[in-house]
């Protein structure tokens, strides 16, 4: 059976339904509760979130429909293995709450760029690493969630591709457009339920339907399909096969898809980037109330990421047992005529379980849940960006640029997103790729190691300075898009082909996550000897912007000027601001108090319709543009010591929660 031969029944629609209208009223009402008139409010929530929803927050922003599908997929292909990029999560949200998060809530910044600015001072790094971060949005995350929701909305729903996407992208803007981060993170809290709830309901029909765990595990590695084919590989064997560690999380270094060595190592140096400096996950955290919220946020988000495993990857083998000449194909005949994908179906394995297994209405539910996985990716995203846009991007272009322009401006991007993403459905369509997270994997490794290089440095490193980061960054890019460019120049044949990889040993047999690990090492060992061959940075300009330095109370001299000075009476000329690069911050904060209009003066009647619908006031007050008050950052930094041992406890019991569920599957 394909997935076309599967009727949608009308309860389906009717809870799918029920599903949007239910989150359009949580987001609508939380865009109503929202200071979304200013900057922090709009863009952090005016710092003010509980750790539960910022923990709800940080998983759904993670979880997209490519984690439903790829995770899925890749554990019908070759079992548990692809869990080991969940699992090493948990551990890594220790570091963001415990390392990271400090520094960066001391330092009161929007964004990730605008930190790397306030600690290096210049602006070529946080220009750079602002538009990379974008790319990435758009080549790995905002275009494998569309793909992979592509999947359910065409097959099971049966509506046309660009008009589904059209409705998702719509709904997804408004919440991000109407009420900022804060109408995010509570939508997100909503469907971190769904999808959990969802999720573990058809986790325990995908094991009964296979006669518990135990008979899941036995039967996996027989579930060879009728029709396959003997292809090129190490072995000589079925292309169908299952390798013999399915249930191992760590394997062989040599092992051609999950070496433990990459899995340990470069996984990790992934991870460090993902989870500690992409803006999409920093700005929950970001939004806490205190420290310890923003811990215990990190805490809840640990726990969480031990689920997919379950939900997801053990369902995907249950899928390649019940499913076995679908979702096991290796004929590109006969998979093109279940998937119209000759590359093979592993990727329809969990859109199979929910139209086979669940019944009228609940399988509506699960459409539902991978519709909430979709659109909570794409308001995280998307907002996200228009804050990086916003606040490292625009501000360069117009420095005159009031808060309230850049609250329009910052909805304004989310459309410009909107159409892109809707431009890049043609891409996606063209580039079906057998297993999606392993895509997504690969290019992360070829551009994310040089940032967390960077980042790490920074943050521990107080000898770090400006151009041993930049030359460090740049050679990675080099030797990365080197790498990039290089592994998709090749057609790689598929297995059913009979034909040797013609890739040369140095892309075929160095697997992406050790390049990982290569291009780390590169970008570390130049920013080290940059920054030891060139002149330190000043201490004093170094207060709060490293982890030695959060606690300390002196007055920051920044290459900038003091972010919270009123500089109305300076005069800057452009030249100024061109040349000298030690006022280049008091250059950008010509906003509105050196122009600021009469609070009563008659204003047009478009732009009182605009500021309406955006939820902006007339004029608001800049005091939060360019960060928080010295003081304010203090207090934040500041725990008290119940909270703090509370928090210390959990995530000791994280670590080793997550440590033991490493051994045990080891």
């Amino acid at each position: 059976m394909v997935l076309e031969d599967i009727p949608l029944h009308w309860g389906d629609v009717f809870v799918i339904v029920v599903y949007f209208l239910c989150v359009l009223g949580v987001g609508l009402w939380s865009s109503k509760q929202s200071k979304r008139d200013s900057m922090s409010g709009y863009f952090l929530a005016s710092r003010n979130m509980h750790w539960i929803p910022v923990g709800a927050s940080l998983f759904a922003s993670n979880i997209g429909s490519g984690h439903f599908v790829g995770l899925a997929g890749s554990g019908a292909i070759s079992g548990i293995g692809i869990a080991g990029f969940e699992l090493n999560a948990m551990l890594i949200m220790l570091i963001l709450g415990w390392l990271f998060v400090p520094v960066y809530t001391a330092a009161g910044v929007f964004t990730m760029p605008e930190y790397l600015r306030k600690r290096f001072g210049g602006q070529r790094i946080r220009i750079y690493l602002s538009v990379l971060a974008l790319l990435l949005y758009v080549f790995t995350k905002i275009s494998a969630d569309l793909y992979a929701g592509a999947i359910f909305i065409e097959e099971a729903m049966k509506w046309d591709l660009y008009v589904a996407i059209i409705v998702l992208l719509a709904v997804a803007a408004i919440f991000t457009i109407a009420g900022g981060l804060t109408a995010v993170i509570w939508t997100d809290l909503v469907q971190t339920f769904l999808m959990i709830a969802g999720a573990f309901a058809l986790m325990v029909i995908s094991f009964m339907k296979v006669g518990g765990y135990q008979k899941l595990v036995k039967q996996f590695a027989t579930k060879i399909p009728n029709e396959t084919v003997i292809g090129y590989n190490s072995r000589n064997e079925s292309c169908s096969a299952i390798p013999e560690n399915y249930m191992h999380l760590l394997r062989s270094a040599y092992d051609p898809e999950l070496p433990w060595t990459g899995m340990v190592f470069g996984l990790t140096i992934s991870a460090v980037w993902y989870w500690c400096s992409d803006q999409v996950i920093v700005q929950r955290v970001l939004s806490a109330k205190n420290i310890s919220h923003a811990k215990m946020g990190c805490v809840v988000a640990g726990y969480l990421k031990f689920l997919p495993m379950f939900l997801l990857v053990f369902p995907g083998m249950a899928a390649r047992i019940l499913f076995t000449d679908q979702i096991g194909c290796s004929s590109p005949e006969v998979c093109y005529a279940i998937c119209r994908n000759k590359g093979g179906c592993s990727n329809i394995a969990y859109p199979l379980l929910v139209l086979e297994l669940m019944p009228p209405g609940a399988r509506g539910l699960m459409l539902s849940v991978m519709l909430a996985a979709l659109m909570s990716s794409l308001t995280s995203i998307f907002n996200s960006s228009s804050t990086i846009f916003t606040i490292d991007i625009w501000t360069r272009i117009r420095k005159q640029a009031k808060e309230m322009e850049l609250l329009i401006v910052g909805r304004i991007f989310v459309l410009v997103q909107v159409v892109i993403s809707i431009l890049w459905i043609p891409v996606i369509e063209a580039a079906h790729n057998s297993q999606l997270f392993h895509y997504i994997q690969s290019v992360t490794s070829y551009l994310a190691p040089p940032v967390c290089a960077v980042y790490v440095l920074a943050v521990l490193w107080t000898r770090t300075n400006e151009r041993g980061a930049f030359w460090g960054l740049m050679v990675g890019l080099v030797v990365g898009m080197t790498r990039f460019i290089w592994e998709f120049s090749y057609t790689v044949p598929s297995c059913a082909s009979g034909q040797p990889d013609p890739r040369p040993d140095i892309l075929s047999k160095v697997h992406y996550l050790h390049f990982g690990c290569i291009l780390f090492v590169v970008s570390f060992m130049v920013t080290i000897v940059v920054s030891l061959s060139t002149e330190p940075i000043d201490t004093k300009h170094l207060y709060r912007l490293t982890f030695w330095t959060i606690m300390n109370t002196q007055l920051r001299e920044e290459p900038r000027k003091s972010s919270n000075t009123k500089v109305s009476n300076v005069n800057w000329g452009e030249d100024n601001c061109a040349f000298n690069r030690d006022d280049i911050e008091a250059c950008e904060m010509k906003t509105t108090w050196a122009h600021s209009k009469d609070q009563n003066e008659e204003i047009p009647l478009w732009k009182r319709v605009v500021f309406f619908i955006c939820g902006i006031k007339h004029n608001p007050n800049s005091q939060d543009l360019h960060g928080v008050p010295i003081e304010q950052a203090e207090q934040r930094v500041q725990e008290v010591s119940t909270w703090k041992n509370w928090c210390n406890i959990n995530a000791i019991l994280l670590a080793i929660f997550g440590s033991f569920v490493w051994g045990f599957y080891a």
